[in-house]
């Protein structure tokens, strides 16, 4: 989805996945200030959302079984908010680790969203076609695992709130050298701030325990589906880094470490 679609006056086709009481957008969706997603406006720094996800919140709750449901049943399609109340989908600021068994899904539909941060299991959503985050302005990045769904080929994302998107090139969050070991590390309570996740399991690129090895974060900006994504890789080594693709053509060619970086100039300027 481009950003000419965005501003122009289009049906709605995800109308039914509002969810309840559609209206009150305040109530299920807070205000992203990260950066200014309507022009292009020059920034020196941003940073990761910081927000933990509250897991004893209802919305969470109610999320889980959500998940276990679409398990069960095998459903081809999942839109999860439209079963949450307005204040229910505000206090869902990612998705569980156990989308990883939503293995029939073929469209997942986060329409409207209050996420920050998609979890490296939608890489094990092996059936993925069509993704649909839209209007989740508050969603700058996803994890490069997102690659592993190789039947993905559809997407709707409001690409304004992306880093380094081609219309506003908003810079990248810096990202903390790099470890040759983790052994001071704990893996399963980050700060979002500094890694932009509160756990890191694996490594996006071999799937191997990142616990064996060391911690190496770098972003590339790949084509996915329909639209350029940035993408957060978690990497066990160097070697596993240098063997990511180039950027797509017109991002930053190079995976990089975010911060003071040169983009290409923005197609707004």
């Amino acid at each position: 989805m481009t950003d000419g679609e965005e501003a122009g006056h289009y049906v709605n086709r995800w109308g039914d996945a509002s969810g309840p009481a559609s209206e009150q957008w305040g109530l299920r969706q807070e205000v992203c200030r990260c950066f200014d997603q309507s022009r292009s406006h020059p920034r020196a720094r941003v940073g990761f959302h910081t927000e933990r996800q509250d897991t004893s919140a209802p919305g969470w709750q109610h999320l889980l079984e959500l998940v276990d449901e679409a398990a069960f049943d095998g459903r081809e399609e999942f839109r999860p908010l439209i079963e949450l109340s307005p204040e229910e989908r505000r206090q869902v600021i990612t998705l569980p680790p156990s989308i990883a068994t939503l293995t029939a899904v073929k469209h997942l539909v986060l329409y409207g969203s209050n996420l920050v941060r998609i979890p490296p299991e939608i890489g094990a959503m092996t059936s993925l076609e069509e993704f649909t985050p839209y209007t989740s302005y508050r969603l700058h990045w996803l994890p490069y695992e997102i690659t592993r769904c190789q039947k993905l080929t559809r997407s709707t994302v409001s690409t304004r709130a992306l880093f380094g998107n081609e219309k506003l090139r908003s810079p990248f969050p810096r990202l903390q050298p790099s470890r040759d070991s983790v052994a001071n590390l704990d893996l399963e309570n980050l700060d979002p701030r500094r890694w932009g996740a509160t756990a890191i399991h694996s490594c996006s690129v071999c799937d191997h325990p990142i616990a064996r090895g060391g911690l190496h974060q770098v972003w590339v900006s790949l084509r996915v589906a329909t639209d350029v994504l940035p993408l957060l890789v978690s990497a066990c080594s160097q070697a596993c880094v240098d063997q990511l693709p180039d950027g797509a053509e017109g991002y930053i060619p190079a995976p990089h470490r975010g911060g003071r970086v040169d983009q290409p100039a923005s197609d707004w300027d």
